[in-house]
């Protein structure tokens, strides 16, 4: 009997089985073959966070006409797919979930979100394989990976701690992208830039010891003001040579703060004054090493002022910002409110206004690594299409910053390191710490960053025979328990 072909193309009654066929007698699959030559694709892995988009089935259409065409060329050719566990992202999609369910994040602790967090995985991450085996990519699926697998966790330790040995990791206090809903810093790939409407106020700040005589600055922060370590001129600007290296007296605070001159400033812009915060703007900060200026950090993790604030201590930023407005507006130092649009920080995944914060963290000296991509591209090797992206490169290349790789989250790699309690030795190495600290023999270790209950850092300690280790929250007392192996403690960080 004549079967007549479907009218309409049906792929569900096709492409499924078809691939299936595929899988099964292990087109995709690759083993060593010295006879051919390697084409291998790895696959930028997906983030957990949810279901693929039509860039993700554009890149890996693209990717998989790549491997095929090289496969029929005769080329021993492997496409490794895999996962991405994305610890901010992920973190962030796992606690607006648990909101809409009316579970808080703090009272559900640590390896109960981690719980959640796995079962996320298990959801989307089965979501994503399924779409693209639904592309149909040729993937080689017996090698597929998440990148918190362990064999990923442990290649993670392994280059860190050759990193750390070489001098390349380490961890130091600069000014890092801090999101206060987060509570954790975030690298400048994860930070958005968007235009507000905004204003500049215009505050007077008294000379000292010349009675009625002012300098005029603008800021569009008012409430950093706090912790202003010092006023800052063009060192050629000839209205202001006769008060370098006077001091002013900081509005609201009382505190006297010099006067010095950089060329960081533009004369040529608002009154050729500017405040210097080292500890709330990364360019302030630079200025403030140039200077010997104290680091005064005015703000908690939430982004409330601390105690440093006097009468503002507690306020939220924004609070905070419109009561000093209105008292410098009483005290007479208030000169004018301009509207000004500007470019704001934002983080990309809560869209909370990042707040920049000196922190201790973890980070990679870029200097070094950097290198030889420079020299590649100056001597030929790497070409740049078109040319003049080269100064693009150039530019990025010679502003580049130490990277920050730290983060305070619960979901994540750890990173290697821990801290003796009684001399502060650090740490790196594989497998946990060492049973007694190699500098002062003390076996108790504490973690110094370790973020727990109720948004604060924990305090980590060894209990009886060093069989568990405690975790308590200094702000609510609530306290969890872990096992642990010859009286290791827990790790301080979480690794982007």
């Amino acid at each position: 009997m004549k079967k007549n072909l479907e009218k309409t193309y049906n792929p569900h009654d096709i492409e499924e089985r078809l691939y299936d066929k595929w899988i099964n007698k292990k087109y995709f699959h690759a083993e060593v073959d010295r006879s051919k030559k390697p084409f291998t694709i790895v696959m930028p892995p997906p983030n957990i966070t949810g279901k693929l988009h039509m860039g993700h089935a554009l890149d890996n259409t693209m990717q998989d006409i790549l491997i095929r065409y090289k496969r029929m060329k005769g080329f021993n050719a492997l496409w490794i797919p895999g996962t991405d566990h994305a610890s901010i992202s992920t973190e962030v999609k796992v606690i607006d979930q648990l909101k809409k369910e009316g579970i808080d994040k703090e009272e559900l602790g640590r390896e109960g979100f981690l719980k959640r967090t796995w079962q996320w995985k298990e959801e989307y991450g089965g979501t994503i394989t399924s779409q693209l085996r639904k592309l149909g990519s040729s993937c080689d699926w017996d090698r597929e990976r998440f990148t918190m697998d362990e064999g990923c966790s442990k290649a993670v330790e392994d280059v860190f701690i050759k990193l750390h040995d070489k001098g390349l990791i380490y961890k130091g206090s600069r000014i890092v992208n801090w999101c206060p809903l987060c509570k954790t810093s975030i690298s400048d790939a994860e930070v958005e830039h968007e235009e507000q409407e905004g204003h500049f106020w215009h505050i007077k700040y008294p000379i000292a010891g010349e009675e009625g005589k002012f300098v005029e600055i603008a800021t569009t922060r008012p409430e950093t003001l706090l912790g202003d370590s010092a006023v800052a001129v063009h060192p050629e600007d000839e209205r202001y040579q006769n008060i370098i290296g006077k001091n002013v007296i900081l509005p609201l605070v009382n505190r006297e703060i010099p006067v010095v001159a950089d060329s960081y400033v533009d004369k040529e812009f608002g009154t050729g004054v500017v405040k210097i915060t080292p500890a709330h703007d990364p360019n302030d900060f630079e200025v403030g090493k140039r200077h010997n200026l104290p680091e005064i950090n005015v703000m908690n993790d939430d982004a409330t002022i601390n105690d440093k604030g006097g009468k503002y201590a507690g306020m939220d930023r924004y609070v905070a910002r419109k009561a000093m407005v209105k008292d410098l507006e009483d005290l007479g130092l208030l000169v004018k409110v301009e509207k000004h649009v500007h470019n704001v920080g934002t983080h990309d995944r809560c869209g909370t206004t990042v707040e920049p914060f000196i922190k201790p963290q973890w980070f990679v000296k870029m200097d070094e690594l950097i290198k030889p991509a420079v020299e590649s591209v100056k001597n030929g090797d790497i070409k740049l299409i078109p040319e003049r992206m080269d100064k693009t490169f150039y530019n990025w290349t010679d502003n580049i910053r130490d990277w920050c790789i730290s983060r305070q989250l619960w979901w994540g790699h750890r990173i290697p390191a821990y801290y003796c309690d009684k001399c502060g030795e650090v740490v790196v190495k594989a497998g946990g710490a060492a049973e007694v600290c190699p500098k002062c023999g003390c076996d108790k270790y504490e973690s110094d960053q370790f973020q727990a209950t109720g948004g604060n850092f924990a305090k980590i300690f060894d209990v009886q025979n060093k069989k568990f280790i405690t975790i308590s929250c200094r702000d609510c007392g609530y306290t969890e328990l872990y096992k642990s192996k010859g009286g290791l403690n827990i790790l301080d960080f979480l690794i982007q």
